[in-house]
């Protein structure tokens, strides 16, 4: 009974809860950013560097089987042993540019937090420096 009791209540802390809605935003964001490299970046590089599409660069590092085509996909369904080192290159550029991404996220949040740090506190209301006025002309002897 107790275990139960205890499972709960981690369950329903705000930090599993959290870490449950930055699992979801997170696993939205990798789609958009998987998007944006395989749909824009991509296409603009490998127009860049004449028309490579990296998701189909590999090397054969085998024999390839007989009647089976040269291209990745069936090479793969083959068997053969296959370096497919485009995906990995999709897979990186992804990477640094997610990594981009929430460094410059990261800089804005910690940009703000210095801003409202630094800004000085609000002048009290009227009332409270009249009472503070009227506290220290009691204190005087």
């Amino acid at each position: 009974m107790s275990f139960l009791k205890e499972f709960r209540e981690f369950a329903v802390k705000g930090n599993v809860i959290d870490l449950a809605v930055g699992v979801i935003i997170g696993a939205a964001f990798a789609k958009i950013v998987d998007s944006l490299v395989s749909d824009i970046i991509m296409p603009i590089v490998g127009l860049v560097f004449g028309k490579l599409d990296f998701s189909n660069l590999y090397i054969v590092l085998g024999p390839t089987p007989t009647g089976v085509a040269n291209n990745l996909a069936d090479l793969k369904k083959s068997g053969a042993p296959v370096l497919a080192y485009g995906n990995f290159i999709t897979i990186a550029v992804n990477f640094v540019i997610l990594a981009f991404i929430i460094f410059l996220m990261v800089k804005q949040i910690n940009k703000l937090k210095k801003s409202q740090e630094a800004a000085p506190p609000p002048a009290p209301p009227e009332d409270v420096v009249l009472l503070r006025e009227i506290r220290d002309s009691l204190k005087r002897p």
